[in-house]
């Protein structure tokens, strides 16, 4: 029996001569197949402003799991 563990994480990347290269290591087996979601760091920054000055005083480690939540309980 495969023991499933969850992965849903947001990693920033760069890109570069037709590359996204990932900012930081991720644990994944070599071959496996992700989904990959665009936003712009710009974009990202913009969202996080608007939902702190929802939230009150959330930090951003709260709001990007809550915009984390939001993201995937669409599919």
């Amino acid at each position: 029996m495969e023991v499933y563990e969850e992965l849903s994480k947001v990693v920033r990347a760069v890109y570069k001569d037709g590359v996204l290269k990932l900012l930081e290591p991720v644990e994944l087996k070599e071959g496996e197949e992700v989904f990959v979601r665009l936003e712009r760091y710009e974009d990202r920054v913009k969202r996080l402003r608007k939902y702190r000055g929802i939230l009150g005083k959330a930090s951003r480690e709260e709001i990007e799991e809550l915009l984390l939540e939001a993201e995937f309980e669409r599919l």
